[in-house]
């Protein structure tokens, strides 16, 4: 088919390196859009087939691993935008360093579609390209680059199919298989004027995609029933101006009150709902100590204070019974970079006068905890995380190993409150719970709070941005484990080594011509 003049005009448009350049930023922030607040997890199927097209028709290797950072920068600035009042200027700089690890992504994907890939090119292409992709995933997973915020698969949490997937092979594997979906609908649109058998195999890996996620959905097993808990959550909403940590909590006591008399085995409070050290403030211990006992149940508190048994500032799970403080204590092991400490900070301590970095540095925990609650069934093993933890997959499946029977995530987006942050953040507890097959349940000071049950499947009402409520959650138990907590990360491994192999085979083709013309 002859191309018309207008096709002409943007083919020619694509070739200029500035419009180019601003189109692959473009482009690399698209998938941010599948995420919530939008939530087109629909687009998902598609979103980086631009990109996709862009770098197999870049001109040559080292333009498609500039266009790899390129659109890789903008996914990180799209999917984190909300953090530009905290970070201002600094966020270009963060995005313009990480989005360095889609360099070497961007020569992958050019050397395997580029010109007209046969069907050898093209059926590895359909494995390389999305195991590179989750080795850049792997890579800025690494708490201290920020940890795995905008993993590409948890755009997918409201859909049952990759929450079944998610149980096999955790969040990795859903990744895996959106990005080799992407690929084949980029094999399976064939360059202008070039005959290529890409499509054949595209739609050859569209269909493997797809009987894929079937198999996983009819054979993969499912968590046994184990009876039900019931637990309440405890969300203030905003409150500002002098005082508002007093202000606050005496809302919480407000709210926390009100569930006398309804039963509940446990009550949850957000991240940073405890201004004070229990241990230092006998008042607000008695308080707390009081609530249990009018509510007859225990309470998890979220302590965000200096100790005054150790040195340091710690954001601190603390069970609270009817005789206060039980003891059980989990204290925050995997801090927020620039919100809780700056790391570097004799390097990178100036972004706290360009933006809200932490002035002082939080201190870390160093173990995780599964705290024991006496319920009226028996006893109830919690497995605490706070703020961003629950993004990270290692750490709920840790609880559930340890013998967690319901996971408990505290957090506060309160800075964030009018952006897509809340969202985002609540959105994780379905990858997390369908993972472990343990419940969970998200308390936090401003919303979004949630719970879900051991699939993923959201339980309940969730509390909005703009309620002052507590909810309380009928959540169902389960019993058993998962392939994927009793496999581990094999989909990561996988990929990584499938990676390696292509890289050991380019050298080796490299070196096998010079050693032939030695006499």
């Amino acid at each position: 088919m002859a191309s018309t003049p207008s096709t002409e005009r943007r083919t020619a448009l694509l070739t200029r390196p500035w419009p180019r350049a601003a189109a692959t930023v473009l482009v690399g922030a698209l998938p941010a859009l599948t995420f919530p607040v939008p939530a087109w997890w629909w687009l998902a199927y598609v979103a980086l087939v631009p990109w996709l097209l862009l770098l197999r028709s870049a001109a040559d290797g080292r333009r498609a691993a500039f266009e790899g950072w390129l659109g890789g920068a903008g996914f990180l600035l799209a999917v984190h935008h909300w953090l530009l009042p905290s970070l201002h200027i600094f966020i270009l700089v963060l995005a313009a360093l990480l989005g360095l690890l889609w360099a070497p992504w961007g020569l992958l994907v050019h050397r395997l579609l580029r010109g007209s890939p046969g069907t050898g090119r093209a059926a590895a292409a359909l494995v390389l390209v999305p195991s590179g992709w989750l080795m850049v995933e792997l890579a800025r997973s690494w708490e201290y680059l920020g940890g795995p915020w905008g993993v590409f698969g948890a755009s997918q949490w409201q859909v049952a199919p990759a929450l079944k997937v998610a149980s096999v092979g955790g969040i990795w594997l859903v990744s895996f298989l959106l990005v080799a979906l992407n690929t084949a609908v980029a094999l399976m649109i064939r360059p202008l004027g070039v005959r290529t058998s890409g499509p054949v195999t595209g739609l050859a890996g569209a269909l493997a995609c797809v009987l894929c996620v079937t198999a996983v959905w009819l054979w993969a097993p499912e968590p046994r029933s184990a009876g039900s808990v019931r637990i309440a959550v405890v969300q203030p909403g905003v409150v500002s101006g002098d005082r508002s940590p007093r202000r606050r909590f005496d809302r919480q006591e407000e709210l926390t009150r009100q569930l006398a008399g309804k039963h509940v085995d446990l009550v949850v409070w957000g991240e940073s709902s405890v201004g004070e050290d229990l241990g230092r403030d006998a008042d607000l211990r008695d308080r707390l100590a009081a609530l249990s006992r009018a509510v007859g149940a225990d309470l998890l508190v979220n302590v965000d204070a200096r100790r005054s048994d150790r040195p340091g500032i710690f954001k601190s799970s603390v069970l609270v019974g009817p005789d206060g403080p039980t003891g059980d204590r989990y204290d925050k092991m995997r801090l927020v970079p620039f919100g809780e400490y700056v790391p570097a900070r004799s390097l990178l301590g100036w972004a706290t006068s360009v933006g809200k970095a932490a002035g002082e540095d939080r201190k870390r925990g160093t173990r995780q905890v599964v705290m024991k609650v006496a319920t009226r069934q028996g006893g109830l093993r919690i497995g605490p995380l706070v703020c961003f933890e629950t993004a990270f997959p290692d750490m709920s499946r840790k609880l559930a190993d340890d013998g967690a029977d319901v996971l408990v995530a505290q957090s506060s987006t309160s800075t964030f409150q009018h952006s897509w942050a809340p969202e985002q953040h609540a959105s994780l507890a379905s990858f997390r719970a369908a993972e472990s097959w343990r419940p969970m349940v998200h308390a936090t000071l401003t919303g979004v709070s949630t719970a879900t049950d051991a699939r993923g499947r959201t339980v309940g009402h969730r509390l909005g941005t703009d309620r002052s409520a507590s909810e309380i959650y009928d959540l169902p138990l389960a019993r058993g484990t998962s392939p994927y907590a009793r496999t581990g990360d094999w989909t990561p491994i996988g990929a990584a080594a499938c990676v390696v192999l292509y890289v050991c085979g380019l050298v080796a083709g490299r070196r096998r011509p010079a050693r032939s013309t030695r006499p």
